[in-house]
C-alpha cells in the first residue's frame, strides 16, 4: 500500500527571511518543498492550513450559489444581469487563486512572489468585480447618469491596475524596508476598496440622517462593511499575533520537531531526507560556510535517534560570542 510522509516543519530561525511572517514563530513548510509536498502539507497543522482552507471551501461556496443564479437567471440573454455575472464569476476565482497561492507559495523564493502576484491580481479582480456591481445596481439615484456614474467603472479598471502594481512591487522591496511595504500594500487594497464602496457609504449616511428607509440589502452592505474594515485592521496590525508571538501560529496542532542527520560537505545523509535550513546565512544547509569549529563533531536528533551531542556546537557558538 502507497503510504505518504507528511512534510517536516520549522521554526522561524529556520527558514530565510523572506518566507518568515511577524508573531508567527513554527509551523514553517520548507523553503524549497516540492508540489506535491505543498498538497501534503495542506492536510496537516501548518501556519498556512487555515489561510490555504478558508479560501478553498468558500470558492465551493461560491459556486454553488453560482450554479443556483443559473437555474433562476437568464445571463445569456438578459443585459441586467451581466454585472451580476461578471461579479460571480470574480468572487470564485479570487479564493480559489488565494488558496492556490497559499498551498504552493513555499516551492521556492521565486515561486513565493509569483503566487502572491496572482493572488493581488485576483484580489484585484474581485474589487473591480465590486466597482462593476456597485456602479450597476448600488449607485444612489442622485447619481445616476452622473460624471461618475457614468466613469465609475473605467477608474475601478485603473484601480485594479494601480492596486496589483502597487502591491507587486511593495514584495521588491520587503526585506530592505518591511514598514514601507506594509503601507504601500496596504494602500493598495485600501483605495479601490474605498472607492468602490462610495456608493455604499453615501446611502448608509442617508439612511443615518432619516433620508431612506432600511432594508434587507442594506443591512447586508453593511455586515460586509463592517468584515472588510475588520479584515483590513487585521491585515495592517497583524493583531492578535504580534502580542503574543507563536500562540498563534496554528489553531490546536501538536508541535513535533524532527531534525534530520545532516552531513557537513554538503549533502544531506539519509536519502529523501529534506535539509534543515542555516539560521546564520538564510540558505539550505547544502552547501553552508560555518567555521571550522562547528564543523567538528556535529550532530542532529533524529527521528528515534538519542543521545545526540551538541557540547561541541555549544562551545564553537560560545567561543564565537566571547570573540
Amino acid at each position: 500500500m502507497l503510504s505518504l510522509r507528511l512534510p517536516q516543519l520549522f521554526d522561524i530561525h529556520q527558514v530565510p527571511k523572506v518566507f518568515r511572517e511577524d508573531g508567527i514563530m513554527s509551523g514553517y513548510r520548507h523553503p524549497r518543498s516540492s508540489a506535491l509536498d505543498c498538497i501534503l502539507s495542506s492536510f496537516q497543522m501548518t501556519n498556512e492550513t487555515v489561510n490555504i482552507w478558508t479560501h478553498f471551501l468558500p470558492t465551493w461556496y461560491f459556486l454553488w450559489r453560482f450554479s443556483v443564479l443559473c437555474s433562476s437567471l437568464d445571463f445569456l440573454t438578459d443585459s441586467y444581469t451581466l454585472p451580476l455575472l461578471v461579479y460571480m464569476l470574480l468572487i470564485c476565482l479570487y479564493p480559489f487563486t488565494s488558496s492556490c497561492a497559499h498551498t504552493f507559495s513555499t516551492m521556492s523564493a521565486e515561486a513565493r512572489h509569483i503566487c502572491y502576484f496572482f493572488d493581488y491580481g485576483a484580489l484585484s479582480l474581485y474589487s473591480l468585480g465590486c466597482a462593476v456591481t456597485y456602479g450597476s445596481y448600488a449607485m444612489p439615484d442622485c447619481w445616476v447618469n452622473s460624471w461618475l456614474h457614468q466613469h465609475f467603472v473605467t477608474i475601478g479598471v485603473a484601480n485594479s491596475l494601480f492596486c496589483t502594481s502597487m502591491s507587486c512591487y511593495s514584495r521588491f522591496v520587503e526585506l530592505q524596508f518591511p514598514h514601507k511595504s506594509k503601507i504601500m500594500r496596504t494602500a493598495a487594497f485600501v483605495v479601490p476598496f474605498l472607492f468602490d464602496s462610495f456608493p455604499l457609504f453615501y446611502r448608509l449616511l442617508s439612511c443615518c440622517w432619516g433620508s431612506c428607509s432600511p432594508s434587507q440589502a442594506l443591512a447586508s452592505h453593511s455586515y460586509h462593511l463592517l468584515f472588510a474594515f475588520l479584515t483590513c485592521f487585521l491585515f495592517a496590525s497583524h493583531l492578535p499575533e504580534r502580542l503574543a508571538p507563536g500562540r498563534f501560529d496554528y489553531i490546536g496542532p501538536i508541535r513535533v520537531l524532527l531534525l534530520q542527520d545532516v552531513q557537513i560537505d554538503g549533502r544531506v545523509l539519509d536519502e529523501g531526507y529534506e535539509p534543515v535550513v542555516d539560521v546564520l546565512n538564510d540558505e539550505p544547509l547544502l552547501r553552508f560556510s560555518l567555521p571550522a569549529a562547528l564543523h567538528e563533531e556535529m550532530h542532529f536528533l533524529r527521528a528515534g535517534a538519542w543521545p545526540f551531542k551538541l557540547s561541541p556546537l555549544c562551545d564553537a557558538l560560545n567561543g564565537l560570542e566571547r570573540g
